[in-house]
């Protein structure tokens, strides 16, 4: 078993193979050697911690990526998330960015993908406009410099 403190100073204790998940905790592991000592998460309050380590529960027995896994490979493109996963990341989006950012702190790659997955799709099709609006965005450009930055990239617009 393995002690976690977050920075509200809850702690949590989890089954060392579900800690692992995170890349950071199992290498703080194997720094610190079998001790009793509470590993300190500062950048997670309880509240996230306690979903990445459900999300970490459940996927426990996932095999590991493959360690030479080639930089445009499947899991880069596609925007399918299990159902399961589409489930648990089913919150509203103060959470979905607090689950993001601590599974890039934690280094739970799996986590992280379903996080951006479930944003990608949360903006696929839409206009810069309904993208400000969805995640309340003040747009700061003068209708000049707007019509400047289309112009440049009128390349990338779907045709």
């Amino acid at each position: 078993m393995v002690t976690l403190t977050t920075s509200d100073n809850e702690t949590f204790t989890v089954d060392k193979k579900v800690a692992e998940k995170s890349v950071l905790i199992k290498n703080m592991l194997e720094d610190v050697g079998e001790s009793d000592q509470a590993i300190p998460l500062p950048n997670v309050t309880a509240s996230v911690l306690k979903k990445v380590l459900e999300w970490c529960e459940h996927h426990k027995d996932d095999p590991a990526p493959p360690e030479n896994e080639d930089k445009d490979d499947t899991r880069k493109r596609t925007t399918d998330i299990s159902e399961w996963d589409q489930k648990f990341i089913a919150v509203d989006q103060e959470m979905l960015f607090e689950i993001i950012l601590a599974a890039n702190y934690l280094d739970i790659k799996a986590l992280l993908d379903v996080g951006c997955k479930t944003v990608a799709n949360m903006i696929k099709g839409k206009s810069p406009e309904e993208i400000r609006k969805l995640f309340n965005i003040v747009n700061d450009f003068t209708p000049e410099e707007e019509a400047q930055i289309k112009k440049e990239n009128e390349w990338a617009e779907d045709r």
